[in-house]
């Protein structure tokens, strides 16, 4: 009876995973919540004040929940270019490409990013959620001999972002932050850690970098980072602040805006979608393509009182039903309610009034392009 209670007892320890640094954030005195399968930090001093930090001077926000594969071997590029719809051949030694997972019914695996480290090696980041579905889509694509290594566990991801995220690290590496473009990444010493990969890469818009370092080295990394970063007002930042951030940008959130069921091309993501060279799906996207997508995830920002939230049913002028909430917010930096939403093609051009069920009251909304933020 003793053992069985005891094994209850530690399977429901092990069954939420912690980041190398999830003490830290305790000692912070950061509100935790699961997220995942993750024991995340959502706020430190609180959503909107973090938020403006970021927008503002530099934050960083601990997101080691990401996933991490490496892809090694003579045909690595042949798997990517297989499962990615994007084309990975124009990526050079160094240089970072946003794409996504097809699946066989015209919805979304996932969306990554893919990082060619040299000819024969690539490292693709994965969403938390998604990592052992990823993984297991790829390695059943897996039949050119690539070898495959997934170091989720063993890796903890820094995303040290802002406007002051540059001048903040330039002193702890010899990496030139400066000078590097978006979507670029080098390989150096950082913090004194040897073998740190450091990309200008984000998820806020607000410029930026992220770091991607053993989680042995975690810590260091992070008290280093907090160091620079204090004549430039660096503060710790949430999982909270980092979906405002990202929705302002008008970015799209996995498991909200797309999923399984998704199209990409009604999801606004034709830009990343690369019909010059074979990938899962591609015909069935190609013909939809030409057929021409029925809906359309649009941007929208509230006329009227009242916050939009995910599931929310989106109305026309009547009070028909014609799409859903997928992504909703107070914008922290226009002190305004805005949103992401799927609606019929008909009502998707920018200037068009819709509405939101909000608690059976429609509320005024209008179309807009995103980024909201610009």
């Amino acid at each position: 009876m003793q053992v069985s209670v005891a094994l209850r007892r530690n399977k429901k320890r092990h069954m939420i995973k912690h980041t190398a640094l999830t003490d830290l954030h305790m000692a912070l005195g950061a509100k935790m919540v699961p997220f995942a399968g993750f024991n995340m930090p959502v706020q430190y001093s609180g959503i909107n004040d973090e938020h403006e930090t970021v927008r503002n001077n530099v934050g960083v926000f601990d997101v080691s929940h990401m996933g991490e594969f490496i892809l090694k071997g003579d045909h690595a590029l042949d798997l990517v270019q297989k499962i990615s719809s994007n084309d990975a051949s124009k990526l050079h030694d160094g240089k970072v490409q946003y794409a996504y997972m097809p699946n066989e019914m015209g919805g979304i695996i996932d969306d990554f990013l893919v990082y060619r480290i040299d000819e024969k090696t690539y490292l693709l980041v994965v969403n938390a959620s998604n990592i052992q579905k990823d993984w297991d889509w790829i390695s059943q694509h897996n039949t050119f001999g690539v070898t495959l290594k997934n170091i989720s566990d063993e890796t903890s991801l820094l995303a040290v972002q802002g406007p002051k995220a540059t001048e903040a690290l330039t002193s702890l590496t010899e990496i030139d932050l400066p000078t590097m473009e978006y979507y670029t990444f080098a390989k150096g010493k950082f913090a004194g850690v040897e073998n740190v990969l450091v990309s200008a890469t984000g998820y806020t818009g607000a410029g930026g970098f992220e770091v991607y370092v053993a989680n042995k080295d975690a810590k260091t990394v992070w008290g280093a980072i907090f160091e620079a970063g204090a004549p430039y007002g660096i503060k710790p930042i949430g999982l909270g602040a980092r979906d405002t951030l990202r929705l302002e940008m008008g970015f799209c959130l996995y498991g909200n805006d797309i999923d399984d069921t998704t199209s990409p091309l009604e999801a606004g993501l034709g830009w990343v979608t690369k019909f010059s060279k074979d990938f899962v799906n591609a015909e069935g996207l190609k013909k939809q393509k030409e057929t021409g997508p029925q809906h359309k995830l649009v941007g929208f920002e509230m006329v009227d009182r009242g916050i939009p939230r995910h599931g929310y049913t989106i109305v026309d002028a009547d009070g028909h039903p014609i799409g859903h909430v997928t992504s909703g917010t107070q914008s922290p930096t226009l002190k305004k309610s805005i949103g992401l939403g799927y609606v019929p093609i008909a009502y998707a051009k920018e200037g068009t009034e819709i509405y939101i069920d909000i608690r059976n009251s429609n509320v005024k909304a209008v179309v807009v392009k995103p980024p909201f933020v610009k």
